[in-house]
Formats: structure tokens, C-alpha cells, sequence
């Protein structure tokens, strides 16, 4: 048994959200870098050349890279060899997204209730947990500072199995069009296909962890993937909606076994600014 003490958890939570808020992954200035280059449209490429300027400031001047920082959205790999010590696993996660978007001043978005009075939490808490238990005595955390523009362009649907692979992609490029430029695009697509609704729900957001334009292992799924991407790519949307040959940078799919009665089927949109981090304790 390895144990692991619940202070270095809020560190680590602290850091890789205000790291993150502040510095895109390599892989997505790459992508973006790449789009600039084949995008045909001038004023797209003038947007692509105003997003990669935005990403060189908020590094250099270690201030946001969006106004909006997004949900706290935390994934977990737990070894089933670790022990969690000195306080609860989950209060030293919230203790270090208050921490980290406190000490980064980064804006707070969360609020209570919904759908009543929708009052500010005022620290970005609670954070959204997944937990996988796995081998080994590690815990890998993952965080998204997930933005509300492109997660409110995310759906969910149950696609009787006789839709089939068809159905898949009509289903994410109608959805795509129908959302237009409200994700900010060059948009990354995470999808889920398979499992139950909230199981498809949770792969179509951790497909968005893949390194940008990495293919499935499964050379099935990989075409899905290409042939996504190049429908997505055909209905000219553009960067941030201004009409060009570049709507999306990837489409990442992620399936799971299901009940033979159905084909659950989700998007988990995310804009140009795909943040992530990850650590390893």
C-alpha cells in the first residue's frame, strides 16, 4: 500500500488549473497552427492569426487565455494500492480548485441551485469529479477548465441500432451545423457511442484528454473519426464562425459495449481554447 497525502493532492489541483488557464497544451497550438495553414478563407486566417496571438500573450503575461475558466472538470485513475491520507480525497480536489482559481484570479463561474436563485458559489466549486479505479498504487489526475459556450453546444441522444454507423455521423455533423460559430470554433469533438446515457455522457468528455488529432487504436473506429471530420470540415463554418474550410481540428471517438436494444450516442463540444493538464502522483 502506498499512501498519499491529501495536501499534495490540493497542490497538484491548484497548479494544473491555473497553469492550464493560462498555457495550451503543444499539441493544440500545433493543430491551430496547422488550420491557419490550410484554411483558404483570409478572414478566417486573420482569426486563426488573432487566437494564436491571444495563446503568446496569456503565456507571456500569465493572465487568461479566455475570460471564461471554465468548470472545474477533474478526472481520476486511483490505484486500488494507494491510500489516501490526512483528510478526504474529494475536499483536498475542491481545496485546490479554490486554491488555484483564487491564486490565479481566475474567474469563478459556478453557482448554486441551478434553476432557483443561481448564486455564485465565489471559488469555482464544487468541481466536477470522475473517479476510475485502476491497478497500481498511482493517482493520475486530469483536469479541463471546461468553458460554458462550448459544453452548452454538447447533446445527448439514443439512436436505435438499425442507425448504425450512419446515424453517428449524421447525428454529430447536423449538430454541428445546427450550433454554428457558439462553440468557438476550430472546435475539438469528443463522441461517445455505446454503454448508457450517462456512461456515453463521460467517454464523449475524456475522448477531449486525447492529444489533438491522435486516432483511436481501433482502425474501425479511426475511419468513423476521419470521415466526421472531413463532413464537419465540408459545411464552412469556420473560425469563430466566419465562413472558412476549417470548423473542427479533430473528432475524437470513444465507444463502450451496449444494451442490444440500443445506441446511446453523445458530443462533448470543446472550443478552440482546449484546455488540459495532467500529473501523475
Amino acid at each position: 500500500m502506498r499512501e498519499i497525502k491529501v495536501v499534495d493532492i490540493t497542490n497538484t489541483i491548484a497548479r494544473l488549473f491555473e497553469h492550464s488557464c493560462h498555457y495550451l497544451p503543444a499539441d493544440v497550438i500545433i493543430a491551430l497552427k496547422q488550420a491557419r495553414e490550410r484554411e483558404k478563407s483570409p478572414v478566417c486566417r486573420s482569426v486563426l492569426d488573432r487566437v494564436l496571438e491571444n495563446v503568446d500573450i496569456a503565456g507571456n503575461e500569465q493572465i487568461p487565455l479566455c475570460q471564461d475558466t471554465g468548470a472545474a472538470v477533474v478526472m481520476l485513475e486511483l490505484g486500488q494500492a494507494v491510500h489516501i491520507a490526512g483528510g478526504d480525497l474529494y475536499a483536498a480536489v475542491n481545496e485546490g480548485v479554490r486554491q488555484g482559481y483564487g491564486r490565479g484570479y481566475l474567474r469563478k463561474s459556478i453557482v448554486n441551485q441551478p434553476c432557483f436563485a443561481r448564486v455564485n458559489t465565489k471559488d469555482n466549486t464544487p468541481a466536477m469529479i470522475h473517479t476510475d479505479i485502476v491497478s497500481g498504487d498511482r493517482l493520475k489526475i486530469s483536469v479541463l477548465p471546461k468553458g460554458g459556450g462550448s459544453e452548452n453546444c454538447s447533446r445527448l441522444t439514443v439512436l436505435t441500432p438499425a442507425k448504425g454507423r450512419q446515424g453517428v455521423i449524421d447525428f454529430v455533423v447536423n449538430l454541428v451545423d445546427e450550433v454554428g460559430g457558439n462553440p468557438c470554433p476550430p472546435v475539438i469533438i469528443g463522441v461517445g457511442i455505446g454503454g448508457t446515457t450517462d456512461k456515453t455522457m463521460f467517454i464523449a468528455k475524456k475522448a477531449l484528454l486525447r492529444k489533438v488529432g491522435e486516432p483511436s487504436p481501433d482502425p474501425e473506429v479511426a475511419d468513423l473519426e476521419r470521415e466526421i471530420l472531413e463532413r464537419v470540415n465540408n459545411l464552412g463554418i469556420g473560425a469563430m464562425g466566419y465562413g472558412g474550410t476549417i470548423t473542427a481540428l479533430a473528432v475524437h471517438v470513444e465507444t463502450f459495449p451496449c444494451h442490444i436494444a440500443s445506441m446511446p450516442v453523445a458530443v462533448n463540444m470543446q472550443c478552440w481554447c482546449a484546455r488540459r493538464e495532467e500529473a501523475v502522483l
